[in-house]
């Protein structure tokens, strides 16, 4: 009746709603609640052991692997030419597009060149005045060589003056002797005598007169010597004021050129340091540009001792089959196709890292790549023979040591561990801890633990991913707890 008149809405709402509420709410729990322990009941009643894991394993297989070797590189241009100016002035003209591909000679910028074609012009000039200079330096020296020949040609004449007047005084002095004695015996008059004295003494007189002249043409001829030493002089220092202003003009012509940047090589052009406007020369720091020769392009490694004579005593053992061929995988894990080669090796071991650092060179003849990418180097060093290999996502490492879920016939599992070799692919080859014909865990690693029971399938192609190891912490099992009593 209470319960009646409550949903009806009568007086026992009103007066008595919340008593009845409180009285009633207990009645209201206490159903479902044995409803509930009666349905847990019957699930423990039906409930039976769980099933065993599925998990997905591979077969441990042996197989011929190629053995790599593998370094992290940097790629670098075949040539990098950093371009700067050589002259100072202010950049007029950018004749190239940044990032094209330019070639030798090409004029990529251009400087104001009035200032050099006024030092040319200057240069000419100081170059025309040194050979007028020369030229009467020439004039001189042929004067000078005149004057010789004129003193030599006086000097054969006073030679000759003295031949004739040395055969004159010796007419007079034998007639002198002939008429003496004739005199002293009165044969001949006393003007004969006085006669015959004065010509002896005008003909000394004029034989002493004519070496006179000799020794005259003969100072004559080594002053016109020495002209022809000065002049000759002259035309030296006036042919070395030539050179010199030929050397300016050389100069000039070459700063004029100067003005004109051009590029030495072929290759991809850089961004422009440099603005149209800006002050620019030797003494700039920052350069224009640089140009990078890139194909073929270079990729630097950097090896260890260790691995550096091995790479060298394979090379020793590939005579006459060439060269050992690189792969070059790219960042976004992509193989590069076309094939590269070992180049050369720098001089010294950094002794502080015990590598050495190694070029490589890569054909790039679309000029995908570009200096400055990182990459990796990869090498077949050798084939390891009948090697164990298993699938790479097999391998757990646990706080360093490599661990694998091996599978018995009978379906239990044996947590192994393992001594893992080269990685090949998505493969891994294993030195120690597995035989051939076992069957390890490749999919589902996370779900098995020691002696536990699991339903095997084979493992997918589809399944298998490359890339490392999984590296996980160390699992804490939790020991079961015990089932609930049945009712």
């Amino acid at each position: 009746m209470a319960i009646h008149a409550f949903f009806r809405g009568g007086d026992v709402r009103r007066k008595n709603g919340a008593g009845f509420l409180r009285s009633l709410r207990p009645a209201l729990f206490f159903i479902p609640a044995g409803v509930l322990a009666f349905s847990g009941c019957q699930k423990e009643q039906n409930a039976g052991p769980p099933p065993p894991p599925i998990v997905e394993v591979a077969e441990v297989t042996a197989k011929d692997v190629p053995i790599f070797a593998e370094w992290v590189g940097t790629l670098d241009g075949f040539v990098n030419a950093t371009i700067r100016a050589q002259v100072q002035g202010y950049l007029t003209k950018q004749n190239y597009r940044e990032g094209d591909l330019v070639r030798k000679g090409q004029v990529l910028f251009e400087i104001d060149p009035r200032e050099f074609e006024a030092a040319l012009d200057q240069a000419k000039a100081g170059l025309s005045q040194a050979k007028g200079a020369l030229d009467q330096a020439k004039a001189g020296l042929s004067q000078a060589k005149g004057a010789v020949e004129q003193t030599k040609a006086a000097l054969d004449k006073a030679k000759a003056e003295v031949s004739v007047q040395d055969a004159r005084w010796t007419t007079a002095k034998a007639n002198l002797a002939r008429i003496k004695p004739l005199a002293e015996q009165n044969a001949v008059s006393k003007k004969d005598l006085d006669d015959a004295v004065g010509m002896e003494l005008s003909t000394r007189s004029a034989v002493d007169a004519a070496k006179a002249g000799v020794d005259a043409a003969q100072a004559n001829i080594v002053a016109a010597d020495a002209q022809v030493i000065g002049a000759q002089a002259n035309i030296t220092a006036a042919e070395a004021r030539v050179l010199a202003a030929q050397a300016a003009v050389d100069k000039a012509e070459l700063n004029l050129g100067f003005t004109k940047v051009t590029s030495p090589i072929e290759g991809i052009s850089g961004i422009a340091k440099a603005q149209i406007g800006n002050l620019v020369g030797p003494g700039s720091q920052d350069e224009l540009t640089t140009i990078s020769t890139v194909n073929p392009i270079k990729c630097y490694i950097s090896v260890s001792e260790r691995e550096y004579l091995r790479t060298q005593e394979e090379g020793a053992k590939r005579a006459g089959r060439g060269k050992i061929p690189l792969e070059l995988i790219l960042t976004d894990g992509s193989v590069y196709p076309n094939k590269g080669e070992f180049a050369f090796a720098d001089r010294q071991m950094d002794i502080r890292t015990g590598t050495i650092r190694v070029a490589t060179l890569f054909p790039n003849p679309q000029n995908l790549l570009r200096p400055g990418q990182f990459s990796r180097v990869r090498a077949e060093m050798t084939v390891k023979k009948d090697a164990l290999v298993i699938p790479q996502r097999a391998v757990t490492e646990i706080q360093g040591k490599y661990l694998v879920a091996v599978v018995s016939p009978e379906g239990k599992v044996a947590i192994r561990p393992v001594k893992v070799g080269a990685s090949t692919g998505q493969l891994w080859v294993v030195e120690e801890g597995l035989k051939a014909g076992e069957k390890v865990v490749a999919e589902g690693t996370q779900k098995v633990r020691e002696g536990m029971a699991v339903s095997a399938k084979p493992f997918g192609a589809g399944g298998q991913a490359p890339g490392a190891p999984q590296k996980t912490e160390p699992k804490v099992e939790s020991k079961p707890q015990p089932a609930p009593a049945k009712r």
